[in-house]
Parts: structure tokens; sequence; C-alpha cells
């Protein structure tokens, strides 16, 4: 994708790294050198997140994102972006995340909107360093959960009070959501749902579960049972899942910490009790957001194969595809 394609032109957003003042300040070098220090890869993949959300700004506001993220990690994100508008790149680092980010958001919006004005709740699974319930207004009237590690939650809670101290450049941030509490929970276990249960989540509440960048992570039985359990509440109340998955093809890599993949999400999530599923690829209408113009963008040509196809037939690479989707289900 070329950069006029794939975001603003030459000498605009990704001119300079602008790095936030307060990144250097002792308290939050010291909870940064702890994440850095203490966090493995899969925690670690919350702040690459917050990163690539901090260098795509001109699309997806984060304000927070770059704080989240750290010194390291935004460094580390515009190195390989200038390295791939260097090389004239089809697909520059970060536009999938950030078109992942823009999906979510207004899908997020929408699914809200379908609750007819009533109040509901959104539960992040592995909510990481994300700060949709400090940027979305759509969620004034919901009740948001954020499920992770325990020292993921502590350390993201004590850079974003550091943040809104009256001397800091954030001091004007605030919470969007009507309210937001944290679940100290490790999705991996049976346990989390009840842990939620007693941090407030009320089952028979109208529910979006948003599951980004998260499940691929699981193995294969771990992450059925956490789709499992939301689809065991489409039995109790409307129940919105927002959710990506990868395919086989995405998790074979010898160095992949990916693990669970579905070919078929769409055809799975039916069989665990959503009665509506909508599938979106990279690149589709509602998956795009003017970032996935150039026709031969590998995306753009993954989508012009069928889903069986898992090694493209031009050069024998991996057809490695990103599967959007939207699930839903209401007692009958």
């Amino acid at each position: 994708m070329s950069d006029k394609e794939n975001g603003p032109p030459e000498g605009s957003a990704w001119a300079e790294l602008k790095l936030p003042d307060l990144l250097f300040t002792d308290t939050i070098r010291e909870l940064h050198a702890a994440i850095g220090k203490e966090w493995d890869s899969l925690q670690q993949s919350a702040c690459q997140t917050a990163a690539g959300r901090a260098m795509w700004k001109h699309v997806v506001h984060d304000p927070v994102a770059g704080l989240l993220a750290g010194e390291t990690h935004l460094k580390s994100f515009y190195d390989k972006i200038n390295k791939d508008r260097l090389n004239n790149a089809r697909e520059i680092s970060g536009v999938i995340l950030a078109v992942r980010t823009l999906w979510f958001d207004s899908k997020l919006e929408a699914a809200l909107s379908s609750f007819n004005g009533g109040e509901a709740q959104v539960v992040l699974l592995g909510a990481g360093m994300d700060a949709r319930a400090y940027r979305l207004s759509c969620l004034k009237e919901s009740d948001v959960f954020e499920v992770d590690f325990p020292e993921v939650l502590q350390i993201k809670t004590s850079l974003l009070q550091a943040a809104m101290e009256p001397t800091n450049e954030y001091q004007h941030l605030r919470m969007t959501a009507k309210s937001l509490t944290r679940v100290a929970a490790d999705i991996r276990e049976h346990d989390w749902v009840e842990k939620l249960q007693k941090s407030g989540f009320l089952r028979e509440k109208n529910t979006v579960w948003v599951l980004e960048g998260i499940l691929y992570y699981l193995s294969h039985s771990q992450a059925m049972q956490v789709l499992k359990m939301i689809a065991d509440n489409c039995c109790v109340t409307h129940t919105v899942l927002l959710a990506d998955f990868m395919n086989k093809s995405s998790t074979m890599l010898s160095t992949s910490t990916f693990h669970f993949y579905s070919d078929w999400p769409d055809h799975l999530l039916p069989t665990l009790g959503f009665s509506d599923v909508k599938l979106s690829q990279i690149g589709d209408p509602d998956a795009n957001f003017g970032l996935m113009h150039d026709p031969l963008n590998m995306f753009n040509k993954l989508r012009s194969l069928p889903r069986s196809v898992q090694t493209h037939p031009d050069d024998g690479t991996p057809c490695r595809r990103l599967y959007l989707v939207q699930a839903s289900g209401s007692p009958r």
C-alpha cells in the first residue's frame, strides 16, 4: 500500500516521533521499567497495541495511547513504520491494527444503539491498555468491565492516575463511560465469570462482549470455553459478541505465539448458541475506513480467494486472514 493510500501525505503524521512529556517523569519511567522487566510477551502485547494506536492517531482517537504504550514500544513501532515507508511497503505497520480498532469502535457503538437507549454492560476481555472507557462517548450509559491479569490492571490504573494529576498534560482526561470496574482475572481459568459477577456484572442485563486481539493467544480448549460462557448468556438476555479470529495459516509460523484459530467462525458461533453472525475481512466495505484502497494490498488479494484456500496460488505463501466477527443472540 502506498503512503498516499495508507495514511496522510509525506511529512505529516509520521514525520517526527513526539513522545508525551509525562513519559520522562520518574513515576512513569518506573512503571514502564516494571513492564519491561516483569511482563511476559502476552502482557506486553497490550503495550504494542497501544503503540500502534498512538502511531495511527490521524485516524484513531486515543489520547492516552502513547502514555500507556511507553517509550520503548513507541520507538519500536515508529522505526517499523519508517522502514515500511522507505521500502514502499503495501502494508504499513499498524494499518491492520488501525482498521481493527475502528471496526470495533463502530460496531460497539452500533450494538449499544440497538438496545434502543437502554442501559447496557460492556465487558472488555483481555482489556490490556484499552482506553475506550475514556474516549468513546457512546459508553455514557454503559457500565464497563475491564478483565485482565491483576498486574496489568494495576499498572494501567497507576499510569492513568498519574496522567490525571492536576499538574500533568492529561489533567483534563475524564472517563466517558457511565462506570468502570476493573476485574483481576485470568480468562484461561474457569473462575473469571464468577469474579466478574462478584464485581457487579449482571447476567440479565444487555451486554456487549469485546474480545479484541485476544482469542488467538488462547489454546483451543480455553478459547472455546470463553466463547461458550459468553454464548450461554444469550439464553438470559440480549448478548452481542465482537471478536477477531485468525485462520489456520496465520498460526502456523514456527515462532508464532498464536494458538486458537477458526477458518469458519461464522459457522462455529451458531453451534454455541448465537443466532445472528456477521463476518468481515480486512478490506471489506465495513472494515476499510479509507485505508485499504490498493487492490494489490495483501488483504484485498486474499478477499478474492475462497476462504478454503490456505496458500496463495500465485506465490505459495500462506493465506493469513483476520476475520472480524459480530454475533448476537437473545432469549427465545
